[in-house]
């Protein structure tokens, strides 16, 4: 019951966007504004707040990154080699593959999942993973495109525009930005001013509601399409052989309790939004990115259940 007390309000929501989008009751253009809104409001007011006020424990954070980066690297692998070696795609679909089977939903539901679990103690390690997860994932599914073929688009790039542009895409998010405030806040010593402080916490109060709200009504605009033996391999990377490969690896290198539940967690969302803005920006794979995110984010609610049992019954980490 403890379990299903963290899990039921967080798909609740997701279920509750989704109906409210899918009978009509909310459009769905509107589904773009409220995520907007998360994206570039709601989450970097929190983050900001959080790294601004946090006490950020002496412990390295090279472990937690080594524990969740490394168990990447075989579920990229399998998912770009079986969709190229078996299913005959081309490397850039591949490519979308493997960033869909290893890029995880981190904003919408990883906040508001690992907050509900872990409360304050989680704030940490979720800018920890945040801070660095968006640039090396993107930087990584973009060189591998470019490097590999570019798939559908007529207009190539150079390497260096390809640079430029990953850079500006990347120095320029709005969770980016508000991440390297939050860092040159801290260094200044000085504390928020109460009134500014409030705003920052009644915005940043809004990020897990809404995010989830916002995922469910993703879920409807997504669908299922295309070769489902792709979409099931993705998915089953995603939700069960990435976040088993973190716990094993986190185990090994001796995680902090709550740092070792909220890198497993993270692991074990569903594939996210970025997975189909890489397809869509080089016409390549957009089925596959797609069906992955609905598909998987319909079999979360499995296993992330699954995930907080073994936590509760393995892992050191205190569930709330």
């Amino acid at each position: 019951m403890s379990l299903l007390s963290i899990v039921l309000p967080v798909f609740g929501l997701i279920a509750i966007g989704f109906i409210a989008a899918r009978t009509g009751l909310i459009k769905d253009h509107v589904s773009d504004g409220l995520s907007d809104f998360v994206f570039i409001v709601a989450v970097p007011c929190l983050l900001f707040k959080t790294l601004a006020t946090a006490d950020v424990p002496e412990a390295s954070p090279w472990t937690y990154w080594f524990a969740y980066f490394a168990a990447i690297l075989p579920v990229w692998v399998i998912a770009h080699l079986t969709v190229t070696r078996l299913f005959g795609r081309d490397n850039p679909t591949g490519t979308v593959a493997g960033f869909s089977a290893a890029q995880a939903n981190t904003v919408l539901i990883g906040i508001p999942l690992i907050l509900t679990t872990f409360g304050e103690a989680g704030r940490v390690p979720i800018f920890l993973l945040i801070a660095i997860h968006l640039p090396i994932m993107m930087t990584a599914a973009t060189l591998a495109i470019e490097l590999g073929g570019q798939g559908e688009r007529e207009e190539k790039s150079t390497f260096g525009e390809t640079l430029r542009n990953l850079a500006k895409a990347i120095f320029t998010h709005p969770i980016i930005i508000a991440i390297l405030l939050g860092l040159a806040w801290r260094f200044t010593g000085l504390t928020i001013p109460p009134i500014p402080f409030q705003i920052l916490d009644l915005l940043g109060s809004t990020a897990v509601p809404c995010a989830l709200f916002a995922a469910g009504m993703a879920l409807k605009r997504y669908g299922i399409a295309g070769d489902l033996r792709i979409t099931g391999l993705v998915s089953g990377l995603k939700l069960i052989v990435h976040p088993g490969l973190v716990f094993f690896i986190g185990s090994w290198v001796g995680l902090p309790p709550v740092w070792l539940g909220a890198a497993v967690l993270f692991a074990a969302c569903p594939s996210g939004i970025n997975a189909y803005l890489l397809a869509a920006r080089y016409g390549t794979g957009v089925r596959i990115a797609s069906s992955s995110i609905a598909l998987s984010t319909a079999l979360a609610v499995v296993s992330v259940t699954f995930w907080l049992w073994v936590l509760s019954e393995w892992g050191p980490a205190p569930i709330n």
